[in-house]
């Protein structure tokens, strides 16, 4: 068997990719910038910022309803999209994608609405103890609003889900099970086929947030027979303000809108609507055109590299972080293992993270510090945030060597 990593490195160039970056060729305080904050948000290629130009300054108009050329123009720049995000995720049909504003969005939609439904008093719904706020909240709402109870898996000292007590607390009252891909805090990768597994032989639905999932990993609906699964596009190269949500057709069509009006009504009388069908239904009002359209040519970015020339210079990357790091005496890392998207989460002994990642800021280097909005998870470790570094494809060898520096500099102090 060849060895991947040769593979690898014979055909890409990092030079080239950064290249298609234009944000990342300047200075921060007299330093190059070193752009270590992707799990928040990644840089966008030419290609994207392009394609939102063209957009504004070519065919600009609303979409669906009319039936002159800039309106066509715009409406097939759309749907195209819908067709892109069905092969890349390998959904059943086009129908099962929902454009929504992020994984946030999505992960209301599906609470507010299959909850709201089919949730009663004494349900069960599952998260786990390493959730983003936005995959806590809404189901924290819908419970409180329909009675049903809120359980959480544990999460173990090295940053992985304790299976065997997700396994106990599953019953027939489980109606959802809710659980990152991957984590955006610790990068840790969950076993999601197995969750979905187990979720469905109880009769639950299972709610993937990949929005940390779908821009390093293999994301295959069918495979996983997720019932739903929502991400985000700026954390994948695309615009802001744009996401997915998937669902199997059978599950959209039996829950209620998530917004009343244009589009996502078939007629409108004072005395009734008939909604549309899907993904229709709920996308109410003039949609964020612009940024679905862009978001094609992000899809098109990470698939024309593809996923596995990705993993792997973002694998490089963080074993280097991860060694490196391991080697000042003063850092302790959170979820030091294998199974891990390029983010890594470290804190430096008697620093708050705020001050250090000022302190890298003045170098020039972007990090995350906080909670990174899984303040539960900081409660499970006693801390109060992490310094938070997550690699992109465009990061280098060179920028993590220049990161370990600064960090050891930093720990001296």
């Amino acid at each position: 068997m060849e060895d991947p990593v040769i593979q690898y490195s014979t055909r890409f160039d990092v030079r080239e990719i950064r290249s298609m970056f234009p944000l990342l060729d300047q200075e921060v305080n007299g330093y190059p910038l070193t752009y270590f904050d992707n799990a928040a948000t990644t840089q966008k290629p030419v290609s994207v910022i392009e394609s939102l130009h063209n957009y504004y300054t070519g065919y600009n108009s609303n979409i669906h309803r009319g039936i002159h050329a800039l309106a066509e123009k715009a409406t097939e720049a759309y749907e195209l999209t819908r067709l892109t995000i069905q092969e890349f995720i390998n959904a059943t049909e086009k129908e099962e994608i929902i454009f929504t504003r992020g994984t946030t969005e999505g992960i209301n939609l599906i609470a507010s609405t299959y909850g709201r439904k089919f949730l009663k008093q004494h349900d069960e719904v599952i998260i786990t103890g390493m959730e983003h706020h936005s995959n806590i909240v809404p189901w924290q709402m819908i419970c409180e609003e329909t009675g049903a109870v809120l359980k959480i898996v544990p999460v173990s000292v090295t940053g992985e889900l304790e299976m065997d007590e997700f396994e106990k607390m599953i019953s027939n009252n489980t109606k959802i099970v809710s659980v990152v891909f991957a984590s955006n805090t610790l990068g840790t990768i969950n076993p999601v086929k197995e969750i979905i597994k187990i979720a469905h032989d109880a009769g639950a639905v299972v709610v993937l947030d990949a929005a940390q999932a779908v821009p390093h990993l293999d994301v295959d609906v069918r495979d996983l027979n997720c019932d739903f699964l929502a991400f985000s596009g700026h954390k994948m190269y695309g615009p802001t303000g744009v996401g997915v949500l998937y669902g199997k057709r059978k599950h959209l069509e039996a829950m209620p809108p998530y917004q009343g009006g244009g589009e996502m009504i078939s007629e409108v009388t004072f005395e009734k609507t008939t909604y549309n069908d899907i993904p229709y239904k709920f996308e109410a009002g003039t949609p964020n055109i612009a940024d679905v359209v862009a978001l094609n040519e992000a899809v098109n970015f990470i698939s024309n590299l593809g996923k596995r020339t990705i993993r792997t210079h973002e694998a490089t990357l963080l074993a280097m972080a991860t060694e490196g790091l391991k080697e000042i005496d003063t850092i302790k890392i959170y979820a030091d293992h294998h199974h891990k998207v390029s983010v890594i989460s470290f804190n430096i002994e008697n620093m708050h993270p705020f001050d250090a990642g000022m302190l890298l800021d003045a170098k020039g280097i972007a990090v995350r510090t906080g909670h990174h909005c899984t303040q539960p998870l900081m409660a499970r470790y006693g801390i109060e945030g992490t310094i938070r570094a997550s690699f992109a494809v465009y990061n280098t060898l060179e920028e993590v060597d220049r990161l370990i520096k600064a960090v050891n500099r930093i720990a001296k102090r």
